[in-house]
């Protein structure tokens, strides 16, 4: 048994969508990470298997190649290729399924579609603060992903038996990115009765772990290599380290996307090291990555310095400027907020 977190009469609301509906989109964020699609699969197997025939998973932009394997990758629609395709099954949805995400903004372009349609929005996430776009809400920021959260919605219907292997295996795979492998956010035992549900479904929980971790590029590789002897930048006594990547050098080492994913958790296996920031070069702004380890809340970090937020240990935000500016704006909150100190960012805030 697990413990019944989402509230009854949102999981009533929703479950009447589900039964009534004909048609649904999943959508979730910008630059997907493994929660997002592992979430969204998960999401579009269970209709499926509920005997929902019109089901479309629709994401702003790519997503990294080692996520390419998951069952029904090969069926998501992306907006920046298809744009009109993705917003016209957006406008002729019964259902909007919100994963991920927890307003427009962290769609970008497919915002404006997405709030504009008619069909009823459900928002299911697992961030802080969300926003008032959704008719229903399911956002509880102390679940370890928005995977967990697709499984406990599901359960809570009265359809574990839908829970096929496919489904299971996307769900797994979205707890496990979310949460490095297990290694933060990840300590309450209810997430591994869920995980002994998963493995019962039939899913090979090592072998997803290989197809996501190991199967990287020699150029990846070599581009990890040069991040950590060239750009990593430890401060000592903030107890914190920084790595810098511009364009430039992404493309001399033939950057695709996914390549640079895991790079801000680095720094975090240097002794001492509690804070790591990877900033790196956009084509249209700097994107920043924050992670900390122990009681340092980054999100704090996140949202006063680059627009951002997230989760106490794994944050995100951007900057509109050089990335040298960037640097600048991190080291000046360093000097602010030291890592050592987390009520400083208490004072601060």
């Amino acid at each position: 048994m697990i413990t019944k977190i989402i509230h009854e009469e949102k999981i009533q609301k929703a479950k009447k969508y589900v039964e009534k509906g004909e048609s649904f989109v999943i959508v979730t964020h910008v630059t997907p990470d493994g929660d997002a699609i592992g979430s969204a699969l998960g999401l579009y197997h269970f209709l499926t298997a509920y005997g929902k025939d019109n089901v479309a998973v629709v994401v702003p932009n790519d997503f990294p190649q080692f996520y390419k394997w998951m069952p029904g990758h090969k069926e998501i629609v992306i907006h920046e290729k298809y744009p009109d395709f993705a917003e016209q099954l957006i406008r002729d949805a019964d259902v909007i399924f919100c994963l991920d995400f927890n307003e427009p903004k962290r769609i970008e372009r497919l915002a404006p579609a997405v709030v504009a349609a008619e069909g009823r929005r459900v928002m299911i996430d697992h961030h802080l603060n969300p926003a008032d776009f959704c008719r229903v809400t399911m956002s509880y920021p102390e679940m370890s992903s928005t995977s967990e959260m697709v499984f406990r919605f599901i359960c809570r219907m009265g359809m574990f038996d839908l829970i096929n292997k496919d489904c299971a295996a996307c769900i797994y795979t979205g707890m496990m990115t979310d949460t490095g492998s297990f290694t933060y956010n990840s300590n309450k035992p209810e997430i591994y009765t869920i995980i002994s549900e998963l493995i019962k479904k039939g899913i090979d929980k090592d072998l997803i772990y290989r197809k996501v971790n190991q199967v990287y590029s020699e150029s990846r590789l070599r581009m990890m290599g040069y991040v950590l002897y060239e750009k990593m930048k430890v401060y000592p006594e903030q107890n914190a380290a920084l790595i810098t990547l511009s364009l430039e050098e992404m493309n001399r080492f033939h950057y695709v996307t996914g390549d640079t994913e895991g790079f801000v958790n680095l720094p975090l296996s240097i002794e001492n090291v509690a804070f790591s920031v990877f900033i790196r070069e956009d084509k249209d702004y700097v994107k920043i990555s924050l992670r900390s380890v122990g009681d340092f809340p980054c999100n704090q970090f996140a949202s006063r310095y680059f627009n951002g937020g997230g989760h106490k240990n794994a944050s995100g935000g951007e900057f509109h400027g050089s990335l040298a500016d960037a640097v600048a704006v991190f080291e000046e909150g360093l000097r602010v907020f030291n890592p050592n100190k987390t009520e400083d960012l208490n004072k601060h805030a």
